[in-house]
C-alpha cells in the first residue's frame, strides 16, 4: 500500500500549517474581508468609491530567498515580497486592497513557513492590505529540501480620473529620487555571484564598510513607498518603481515620444553595497544602473512649478535628473 506521504506530501502536516497561520492573517483583515481563510475563493467589498478601477500586480522576491536561507533567516522576505507589490500599484495611483500568497516547496519546516507568514502579515498590516488567501504548494521532487519559492498578487483601487498617466509627461519636468533600503528584490543572482562564487564571501562576514554582516546587508527589507507618497500623489505626474531593468527599462516605460531623460549619477550618495559589488565584480557603470537601484528605490516626476511643494513634504527626496526633448532615451552622466 502506496500512501501520499510515501510520495513525499504530507497532508496532515498542510493542515497543522492552516491552522497555525490563521489566527496571524486574520490580523490583518478589515470589515472589508468577508470570506474565511481556507475557502475556495476569497470574498472583498469594495464601498466608498463613485468610478473605481481595479489595479492588479503580480511578483516575487527572486534569488534574495537563497540569501534568506543561507541566513536561515525567513521573516523579511514575506515584507519584500508585499511591499514590492504595493510600490508597483502605486506607480498608477493606486491605494492596496488585498493580498494573495503563493508558497511552493519540497519540504519545509514548520518553523519557516511560520517566519514566512509573520513577514507577509507584517508588510500587509504596514500597508493596510488584507491578506485574504493563498497557496501553499508542497511539491516534492520540483524542490530540493529547504527550497522554496514565493510569489504574491496584489489588487488595489483608484478612482478613474486620478489614474497616474504619464503621458502627461513634458520636457522640463524634474526627476526626485527616493532612498532605497538596499537591493529591494532585484540583482541578487548577479550580487550572489560577486560575493559568495568570486569572493567566496560567507553571508555572515563582515565587509569593511557595511553596518551590518554580508547576509543581513542583503536582507535588508525592501521599502514601502506608500505610506509618504500616497497623500501627495495630486502633485506628482509619474512615478517609476526601480526593479527589474534598473534605471534604463523603468524610466524608458513612462517616456513618452519624443521626450528623453538625464540623469545626474552624482546627484546622490550610494550605499556602500553597490560600489563593493561593483569593484568586487569589476562591473561597468551601465551595467550597475540596468541591473540595480543604485540607492533609489523610487524616483518621482514632477512639474518645476510643484518641485518646491514636493520637496518641502519630502526632504529625504533629491533632485536626480529632469526631462528633455530628445528621442534618446534614458542617459546617465
Amino acid at each position: 500500500m502506496v500512501l501520499y506521504q510515501d510520495a513525499g506530501v504530507d497532508i496532515d502536516t498542510a493542515k497543522a500549517i492552516k491552522r497555525r497561520i490563521k489566527k496571524l492573517v486574520k490580523k490583518t483583515f478589515s470589515p472589508n474581508v468577508l470570506s474565511e481563510i481556507g475557502q475556495f475563493g476569497s470574498l472583498y467589498q469594495l464601498t466608498g468609491y463613485k468610478r473605481p478601477v481595479l489595479v492588479a500586480s503580480c511578483d516575487g522576491v527572486g534569488t534574495k530567498l537563497l540569501v534568506a536561507a543561507m541566513m536561515k533567516k525567513h521573516d523579511t522576505v514575506g515584507e519584500d515580497l508585499v511591499n514590492h507589490c504595493v510600490n508597483d500599484i502605486l506607480t498608477l495611483g493606486a491605494r492596496p486592497l488585498f493580498f494573495l500568497d503563493y508558497i511552493a516547496y519540497s519540504q519545509l519546516a514548520k518553523a519557516t513557513i511560520g517566519e514566512i507568514f509573520k513577514g507577509l502579515v507584517s508588510g500587509c498590516r504596514n500597508n493596510h492590505c488584507a491578506l485574504i488567501g493563498g497557496e501553499t504548494a508542497q511539491m516534492p521532487g520540483f524542490y530540493q529540501p529547504g527550497e522554496y519559492d514565493l510569489v504574491g498578487f496584489i489588487v488595489g483601487v483608484v478612482e478613474k480620473d486620478k489614474i497616474i498617466e504619464s503621458e502627461k509627461l513634458n520636457a522640463g519636468d524634474v526627476l526626485i529620487g527616493l532612498p532605497s533600503s538596499g537591493l529591494h528584490t532585484n540583482g541578487y543572482s548577479l550580487a550572489r555571484k560577486v560575493f559568495f562564487e568570486i569572493k567566496q564571501f560567507k553571508p555572515t562576514d563582515n565587509i569593511k564598510g557595511l553596518k551590518k554582516s554580508l547576509g543581513e546587508e542583503l536582507l535588508r527589507v525592501h521599502r514601502s513607498y506608500y505610506p509618504v507618497l500616497y497623500p501627495f500623489l495630486k502633485n506628482i505626474k509619474a512615478l517609476a518603481h526601480i526593479t527589474g531593468g534598473g534605471f534604463y527599462e523603468n524610466i524608458q516605460r513612462l517616456l513618452p515620444q519624443n521626450i528623453a531623460c538625464v540623469i545626474n549619477k552624482n546627484s546622490w550618495r550610494k550605499p556602500k553595497i553597490f560600489q563593493l559589488i561593483q569593484d568586487y565584480g569589476n562591473i561597468p557603470d551601465a551595467e550597475m544602473y540596468r541591473v540595480f537601484n543604485m540607492g533609489i528605490g523610487m524616483i518621482i516626476f514632477v512639474s518645476k512649478k510643484s518641485l518646491p511643494k514636493i520637496l518641502k513634504a519630502l526632504p529625504e527626496g533629491i533632485v536626480i535628473g529632469e526631462l528633455v526633448k530628445g528621442n534618446f532615451g534614458v542617459k546617465i552622466q
